[in-house]
């Protein structure tokens, strides 16, 4: 039995007006299928530019290991240069991605192959961030800690991705807080035995192909699996709902601060604390 999913509406181009009108102030994510052919990045951006342009940085690697008190908040888990890591992704699956690499700091260069586009929100202009993935890698079901509206940009191959928005918390078994969901949670494939929530959950999903965009709005959870060797590249508006960006304030003030207090404080049983919590909360939430 797979997750209810609904397929993520898709348009191949759009205006302003009826970005705004139809995705924005409703909250409902949508794939653009053709924004971005006048780009630079459409016809050069592949896995071969990024290496020849970008090979001798050396770059912060994350696995889908579990979280651990040690780590720190977005510790990599391992380094090697670009170029290693391109072939590493072209020769053989690898669980090694990248994410929040931020390319105006790292390669200045890059930003010369795109431009802001205007979706009528003012989009942060410092944070252009790219992602890599090796077949088969994927990130937990996670939300970011600012709720941004983000705006994501597939660049070769095929990804896979599966959203839910803040009124489905109770069924995914969130873990207190975390931006994300028990990490033993195979959202590709779920176990309803294990964790029987999740047939409650409704949720979005979609494939993203070369040039394709995907809007997300504001705190939707999102889990991305790479179906082949790929990246991608975010784009982010804050958060416009005033509660959401109460609740952005709150993740980057308090709740990251006190989550990396307790880590240092209680350590693994901080962590095997939240876990258990995550069952616990679900189900009396639902009963």
């Amino acid at each position: 039995m797979p997750l209810n999913l609904q397929d993520i509406p898709r348009v191949k181009t759009i205006t302003k007006e009826d970005f705004t009108k139809h995705y924005f102030k409703p909250q409902k994510p949508v794939v653009i299928e053709r924004f971005i052919e006048d780009w630079p990045a459409y016809s050069k951006w592949n896995l071969d530019y990024i290496k020849a342009i970008a090979g001798k940085k050396i770059v912060p690697l994350y696995d889908d290991r579990p979280v651990d008190y040690k780590d720190g908040f977005n510790e990599p888990h391992f380094k090697m240069k670009m170029a290693e890591y391109i072939d590493l992704l072209k020769s053989e699956p690898t669980k090694y991605r990248i994410f929040l690499w931020n390319i105006l700091k790292e390669v200045p260069q890059l930003q010369n192959d795109f431009s802001f586009p205007d979706f009528g929100l003012k989009l942060m202009k410092g944070l252009p961030m790219l992602f890599f993935g090796g077949r088969d890698s994927h990130t937990f079901m996670h939300y970011d800690i600012d709720l941004a509206n983000i705006f994501h940009f597939h660049f070769e191959g095929t990804k896979q991705c599966i959203l839910f928005d803040q009124n489905q918390n109770d069924y995914l078994y969130k873990i207190p807080h975390s931006l994300i969901t028990r990490e033993d949670i195979d959202f590709n494939n779920p176990d309803f035995e294990k964790w029987p929530l999740l047939k409650n959950a409704r949720g979005y999903k979609t494939e993203l192909k070369h040039g394709e965009v995907l809007y997300m709005p504001e705190g939707y959870w999102h889990y991305m699996r790479y179906i082949t060797p790929g990246f991608s590249m975010s784009l982010r508006a804050i958060a416009r709902n005033p509660k959401r960006f109460a609740m952005a304030i709150y993740n980057i003030v308090i709740m990251r601060n006190y989550d990396n207090a307790m880590r240092r404080l209680k350590g693994q049983k901080w962590i095997d604390w939240k876990n258990e919590q995550a069952i616990i909360r679900a189900h009396k939430t639902f009963k």
